[in-house]
């Protein structure tokens, strides 16, 4: 398969992964909505701080998720005159915030879990709760494969964050359900236990979040096997002696990466810069969203028989 083919898949891979992550914050919105109005209409129904504190964590997913919609079509604009390496940063600001909002609304949650252990209430219309327990699980179930497919696709931030907020989401209703069911049995106070302990899983989810929101902002490297697969990648360009000086980081989907090539040193300039086009159109080719900076160095052993 020629370069030039490579080349043209990976700039189309790009473009089917930058509709992925536009729909995919469509989608993600859309199902935050539909579950604030059930779950609302569940909890004036029932009274139950747990679905409470479901909806609360709605509302937030529904907040961020917005702003994930905002920051990844942001994220996406094409770097300009002022911002040579892009905008994909943004997705990166937008998770950093997300974990904010989440926190908060894990505070709220231990505050009304709280007054409900002191101030204890019979639940009404336990059925209507389980059915929307259900029927939430499930919506936020297929969102949840949509976005891993997603995050597997372009390794986005903004998407991963989201699908924390969902994932809480279905842990959350898992452990409604169960709190429900013991309120049949006389157990009422299992519902603001289990609103607590959503609470602290939030919290976690919120620290998550921001530690690899921070992460990013600091160009920490690409992991390991990304890396040794961007060595291997250039070494098998032939007339490449060997690679150094990698460095890596992340923005948004674009993966930056600088290197230093080996060549022989008696090579013509003309030469050199054919076989460094070779490499970056070789890893560009296995990494799409790739953004390559070869320098190219002779070999001292080279030189010194030269």
């Amino acid at each position: 398969m020629s370069q030039e083919f490579k080349s043209f898949s990976a700039g189309q891979q790009r473009q089917s992964d930058e509709t992925l992550l536009r729909r995919a914050t469509y989608a993600s919105v859309l199902v935050a909505s539909i579950l604030i109005v059930v779950k609302a209409v569940a909890w004036v129904l029932t009274g139950s701080v747990s679905i409470l504190a479901s909806l609360v964590d709605s509302l937030m997913d529904v907040v961020a998720s917005v702003i994930n919609l905002f920051a990844v079509a942001h994220s996406l604009v094409p770097a300009d005159s002022e911002h040579r390496f892009g905008h994909g940063k943004v997705e990166s600001l937008a998770g950093l915030g997300q974990s904010f909002f989440i926190f908060a609304s894990a505070v709220f949650l231990i505050f009304s879990a709280a007054d409900r252990l002191q101030n204890p209430q019979e639940l009404a219309e336990l059925g209507l709760g389980t059915g929307v327990m259900i029927a939430s699980m499930a919506l936020t179930s297929l969102l949840l494969l949509f976005q891993r497919f997603v995050v597997k696709r372009t390794g986005s931030l903004a998407v991963k964050a989201d699908a924390l907020h969902y994932r809480t989401d279905l842990f959350t209703n898992a452990a409604i359900l169960v709190a429900l069911v013991l309120s049949v049995y006389g157990y009422s106070f299992f519902d603001a236990i289990f609103a607590m302990v959503i609470a602290v899983y939030i919290v976690y989810s919120a620290w998550s979040i921001a530690y690899d929101a921070v992460q990013i902002l600091l160009d920490r490297e690409l992991p390991d096997n990304i890396r040794d697969q961007i060595t291997e990648i250039a070494e098998s360009v032939p007339r490449v002696k060997g690679i150094h000086e990698l460095r890596t980081r992340r923005s948004g989907i674009t993966c930056f990466i600088q290197l230093h090539i080996d060549l022989d040193a008696t090579m013509s300039l003309q030469e050199a810069h054919q076989i460094s086009d070779l490499v970056e159109a070789a890893i560009c080719a296995e990494i799409p969203s790739a953004d390559v900076i070869i320098h190219e160095d002779p070999m001292e052993d080279f030189l010194k028989s030269g």
